[in-house]
């Protein structure tokens, strides 16, 4: 799928975005561009990392599972809840072996920073609420807690079977994701593959029931995947580099960019569940600026993101 952004009547840019729907049953509904060229899920598979954390004994309430699954804005409500699970599970924010990081929402960056908290913390990073949920299984699970980011570590490979089960392909070879964790591959068809089976698979029901539910927690809402998520009736996750992908009742959708830019992922994942009827129309109300994200000048819309071409 192309789109374009228009500034003042103008196409002024584009990117093509790789884009399917599948049911639940597995069938194509709608694809778009390359899926199957092999890409990183990065944060996108954060749910099937807490699952693989669950087969392990960890039990958490689903505020907490939610925030586990997060790519958090930094903001106040969601670095309580990762300390919250840290504390639980006799752990502080120094065990966490993710990278210091600013918070990712520019408002709590700001907050932070008028507070005297000026350099980067690793509870800052958007994934502390992942690693929060790892460490907390070391604790359960007796695993070691120094070393759970290694991929080696039985909690990783846990998550590598996880992902082979869910998205029905070979997740290897890892590479490094940027908070330091093991970041799986596979392609935009395997994490539909994969997000299919999170609402309509009784192990995952947890999992996806604590992300639709708490989506505000799983990402902010500021971003586009968070305002898609507190409307949405189902999990929504984005990974870095432009993935995203949701579901509702076994149909799923996932994108990614070619430009790796978050908003065009979800812009044609949008369009895509609008061509096979996924959205109602109060959905695609409340979510109209994702469908065709504005452009701004001087603080005001001046343009807007079409659809160019599309199968």
């Amino acid at each position: 799928m192309r789109l374009a952004r228009v500034r003042s009547g103008l196409s002024e840019s584009f990117d093509n975005v790789a884009v399917i729907v599948l049911d639940a049953d597995g069938h194509t509904l709608f694809s778009s561009g390359s899926v199957d060229r092999p890409m990183f899920y990065r944060s996108a598979i954060k749910p099937f990392q807490a699952i693989a954390a669950r087969r392990f004994g960890l039990d958490l309430p689903p505020e907490h599972l939610a925030i586990s699954c997060a790519s958090h804005g930094g903001y106040p409500v969601h670095l309580a809840t990762v300390n919250a699970i840290l504390e639980n599970h006799g752990h502080t924010a120094t065990d966490l072996l993710c990278t210091p990081a600013r918070p990712l929402g520019a408002e709590a960056d700001r907050y932070q920073a008028s507070r005297g908290r000026i350099s980067p913390e690793r509870i800052f990073h958007n994934c502390s609420g992942k690693h929060a949920g790892w460490l907390a299984t070391c604790t359960v699970a007796d695993l070691d807690p120094r070393t759970y980011i290694d991929p080696t570590h039985p909690l990783q490979l846990a998550v590598l079977e996880t992902m082979r089960e869910y998205s029905k392909v070979d997740p290897l070879p890892v590479g490094v994701d940027g908070c330091g964790a093991p970041t799986l591959r596979g392609s935009v068809r395997s994490l539909a593959t994969a997000f299919s089976s999170l609402t309509i698979t009784a192990e995952a029901q947890p999992v996806a029931t604590a992300m639709a539910s708490y989506g505000a927690l799983v990402a902010d809402n500021v971003r586009p995947d968070g305002r898609l998520a507190v409307t949405w009736d189902g999990p929504v996750k984005v990974g870095a580099e432009g993935s995203v992908a949701f579901s509702h009742n076994g149909t799923a959708i996932a994108a990614k960019s070619e430009s790796g830019i978050s908003a065009m992922a979800v812009a044609a994942a949008l369009h895509a569940a609008q061509i096979v009827g996924m959205l109602d129309d109060a959905t695609a109300h409340a979510v109209a600026d994702e469908i065709s994200p504005p452009v701004l000048g001087a603080g005001r819309q001046v343009g807007t993101t079409i659809v160019v071409d599309s199968p």
